[in-house]
């Protein structure tokens, strides 16, 4: 009987809602990534925009400006071989491959959104048997606790509508500790270094049932 995996993907978009970076990671039980894969999508990076704001001030993260600062980061990655170009038809024949390794329960931190602009793409995520939304799940769980609570309100991590925030990186830091760098925003390092941190939090308690059930 093979091990429980779990499968998580990230990804960053174009202006047209297909996926420029795409990023994964293969995670045991225990929290041990055994597998991680980073592409830049062929016929998209350096083809289409990526995702920015058009209302965002210049400063913002999510502004024009910035979107050309990361497209330029995005290069440097490639040049010194922390990406690789591939098609979209490469990427399904890796994740196949995870499938037939490792049958992984696939989870993103909004599975719906990442599903979506994957299938935009031509990359099938509907493959995987089992899945659940990462995010969903976290905020189940962790988002109800006193103590993720106190952090919040410690560090000022609310919403404009005074809710705790339940992002990725205010997860991520409430289970890493607040010398974590802020998220950066690039497929696989959200998903190895963030996101694979609060599921590897979760699963000292859950159970995998749990988990898809939650999400």
């Amino acid at each position: 009987m093979k091990k429980h995996h779990y499968l998580i993907v990230d990804n960053e978009t174009t202006m047209r809602g297909t996926v420029a970076d795409f990023g994964a990671v293969v995670m045991t039980r225990q929290g041990e990534i055994v597998e991680q894969f980073a592409a830049m999508v062929e016929g998209e990076f350096g083809v289409h925009p990526l995702f920015y704001n058009p209302n965002a001030e210049a400063s913002d993260f999510w502004s024009a400006q910035s979107a050309q600062r990361r497209a330029k980061g995005y290069r440097v990655m490639l040049a010194r071989g922390d990406r690789v170009i591939a098609s979209p038809a490469a990427i399904v024949r890796w994740l196949e491959r995870v499938r037939g390794q490792y049958n992984p329960a696939v989870t993103a931190y909004n599975i719906g959104f990442d599903f979506g602009k994957c299938q935009n793409t031509g990359i099938d995520l509907g493959i995987f048997g089992s899945r659940f939304c990462l995010m969903k799940a976290a905020k189940a769980t962790i988002g109800q606790t006193e103590e993720y609570a106190e952090f919040c309100h410690a560090r000022g991590l609310i919403t404009p509508t005074g809710r705790l925030s339940t992002t990725a990186d205010s997860m991520a830091r409430f289970v890493a500790g607040d010398d974590l760098a802020p998220e950066p925003h690039t497929a696989l390092e959200d998903a190895r270094d963030y996101e694979a941190v609060i599921l590897a939090y979760m699963l000292r308690t859950l159970t995998r049932k749990k988990l898809l059930a939650l999400g």
